[in-house]
């Protein structure tokens, strides 16, 4: 139930605090809250999609709950934000530990990426995200 006390979070504080629950290792039911009902990911190809992708809210919520088999100790670091109305433009660098092998990494190992993510938000829920991802080898 929504606390009436509080004013919403505005689109930067809303997309921030949806970083910081990923940082965290948040899986599906903490990410859902975030997310609208039609909430598609647009991810650019990089090195582990090389032909880039495209998910729906169920997909990206079943690969939140996947991703704790794949990595831990997510960081974000946030570099610059910009706002204009609901669309919200993060730029950060991640990094995590690999919990498997992977195509460049092995397990142990620290990945990192730059990323670019813009968000548009509508109603106090992320409406969709298009991502940039550049990962170093």
């Amino acid at each position: 139930m929504a606390d009436d006390s509080f004013p919403p979070a505005s689109p930067v504080e809303h997309v921030l605090e949806f970083i910081r629950v990923l940082r965290a290792g948040g899986g599906a039911a903490d990410l859902r809250p975030f997310l609208s009902e039609s909430f598609v990911l647009t991810e650019a190809p990089h090195l582990l999609a090389p032909e880039g992708s495209t998910r729906t809210l169920a997909a990206v919520l079943a690969g939140a709950d996947q991703s704790r088999e794949v990595v831990k100790d997510q960081e974000f670091t946030v570099q610059r934000t910009t706002c204009a109305g609901g669309r919200v433009v993060v730029e950060a660098d991640w990094c995590a530990t690999v919990l498997m092998d992977l195509r460049y990494w092995d397990s142990g190992e620290t990945i990192r990426a730059r990323t670019c993510s813009i968000f548009e938000v509508r109603n106090g829920v992320i409406m969709s995200q298009d991502s940039y991802d550049c990962y170093f080898r």
